[in-house]
């Protein structure tokens, strides 16, 4: 086991000394749209539940869960994940990663993109492998990988200390009760691509919209009402 990484200084956070990045490239071109498009169908509905702002959405950014040398074996970067109870900015700035050895609140979501086999995203070997860590010391209250080739995505939720596979309900979605929402697969064009997005929808079956999509349906119902949008 690495060696335990020295405790940061009296009154410095330790987002700000730990690495941000581990200088992989990334794999997928697919995160660029993906992860706005949840975070941007997402954020109306964390604003709902929490009012004050106190949630956290990261992107390919880094979750601290073990003091190590070097740090980044402590450290894995989902493509996208959301906390509910703490401050999206530190002592008035963006975060640079999520401590959770200082925030002691885990990610009630993290989700996983396929590039591969989903080898990675499927491996259980101790204190190494991504399911591992998310199950047994980042301790997400829901993993979901998403494989865009297949169509497809997994959901697992935390049942006591270990994951279960979660079963869909009639519309093929995968429900996050605590938020009310589901997950599933929309076949559509985002962006220009026409494919299978990982999409979130309400608890009544309504397709959660993103920011462009929001705009585009209110400026088809003001041509509906004889109101040009250009105009406004």
């Amino acid at each position: 086991m690495p060696t335990a990484m020295p405790s940061t200084a009296p009154g410095v956070r330790a987002h700000k000394l730990l690495p941000d990045k581990d200088d992989r490239p990334v794999r997928n071109s697919l995160e660029c749209y993906q992860s706005p498009l949840l975070t941007e169908s997402l954020t109306p509905v964390l604003l709902g539940l929490h009012p004050e702002g106190d949630f956290f959405i990261g992107q390919d950014n880094g979750i601290y869960w073990r003091r190590t040398d070097p740090p980044l074996k402590g450290c894995r970067s989902p493509d996208w994940y959301v906390v509910e109870g703490v401050p999206r900015l530190l002592d008035g700035e963006m975060r640079r990663s999520y401590v959770l050895w200082e925030e002691l609140v885990s990610p009630l979501l993290v989700v996983e993109y396929l590039s591969d086999d989903g080898a990675e995203e499927r491996d259980e070997t101790p204190w190494e492998g991504k399911f591992w860590v998310y199950e047994r010391t980042i301790q997400a209250s829901y993993y979901a990988i998403y494989d865009p080739e297949k169509a497809m995505v997994d959901v697992y939720q935390r049942v006591g200390s270990r994951y279960r596979r979660a079963a869909a309900n009639e519309r093929s979605h995968y429900p996050i009760a605590e938020l009310g929402i589901e997950l599933g697969i929309w076949q559509g064009t985002y962006h220009g691509y026409d494919m299978p997005w990982l999409r979130a929808w309400d608890a009544n079956g309504n397709l959660l919209l993103a920011d462009a999509e929001r705009t585009d349906r209110l400026a088809a119902k003001l041509r509906e009402l004889g109101v040009d949008p250009e105009t406004l």
